[in-house]
């Protein structure tokens, strides 16, 4: 995409680079949020969180958007709140991923985000943890259970975590030993690594996004600040990295912007509707 040209389609990470630090969006990001969306050119979000997680997002901009969640497994209607797609690892391959993690990464804990019909189906426990799993963030929706149950059905995301270990060493010990049998990434450095089915990225997501209205990547611009964001910076035609990012987003990235304390997707944004 030529610097000078108005995108077709706006794609947006969430934490770490739409939100800021609070996890809050500001008045002069849900501004021009608004400014892209009047002009009819798509918003999509593109995020690790699940379906379930989206709601804060969608109060912070006051618009609903699509959504690819997960990492690219899901595509999510926020607006209808309905699951579109969802792309899962089968329970063979979460067995054989879960039992090759925990030799190499021995003391790791296990869960499985899973999804139903709608972000919060009663009818599908949606992020199940093998016993004293330790989570990574504050405020923690799990059901614990038992290992053999975590992974007893298929997941849009297996995440395997070590808190005494980054997850950039966790990824590079795990990743050669799975190799094409499924996709792992990560969206912290502190200790979580997240399994994906083969082929699932925010590039894949994003792919169907495209393919649904009929635009071409090299129309798009997109915006993120971690590894899992990397697929989808080198595959649209202006990928934009956080002030703040891992350097493997920024090494992806056409251009780097201020950061997401900073209003980095606005400043960016705001070329072509401020």
């Amino acid at each position: 995409m030529q610097p000078d040209l108005k995108p077709r389609l706006v794609a947006s990470d969430v934490d770490g680079t739409l939100m800021d630090n609070d996890e809050s969006i500001s008045a002069r990001t849900k501004a021009v949020v608004a400014a892209v969306v009047a002009d009819g050119v798509p918003f999509v979000l593109a995020t690790g969180r699940p379906p379930r997680w989206i709601a804060p997002v969608v109060d912070g901009l006051g618009y609903a958007p699509l959504a690819v969640c997960g990492n690219g497994a899901v595509l999510y209607d926020a607006n209808t709140d309905r699951i579109l797609s969802a792309r899962v690892l089968d329970v063979e391959t979460l067995d054989w991923v879960a039992a090759l993690a925990l030799t190499v990464l021995p003391g790791a804990g296990l869960a499985a985000e899973r999804v139903g019909k709608s972000a919060h189906d009663a009818t599908t426990p949606q992020f199940v943890s093998s016993p004293g799993y330790e989570h990574a963030w504050l405020n923690p929706d799990n059901t614990e259970t038992s290992s053999a149950d975590v992974l007893s059905s298929p997941a849009i995301k297996l995440l395997i975590r070590l808190p005494s270990a980054t997850s950039e060493s966790m990824r590079a010990a795990l990743a050669p030993l799975v190799g094409e049998r499924a996709d792992i990434t990560y969206s912290t450095n502190n200790g979580l690594i997240e399994v994906s089915a083969h082929g699932v990225t925010k590039a894949s997501g994003l792919q169907m996004v495209a393919e649904q209205l009929r635009l071409d990547a090299s129309h798009m611009i997109a915006f993120g600040d971690m590894p899992n964001d990397v697929p989808m910076l080198t595959m649209v035609g202006h990928g934009v990295a956080m002030k703040n990012a891992h350097p493997d987003a920024i090494a992806a990235a056409n251009e780097v912007t201020a950061s997401n304390h900073d209003d980095g997707v606005a400043r960016v944004l705001e070329r072509w509707w401020g």
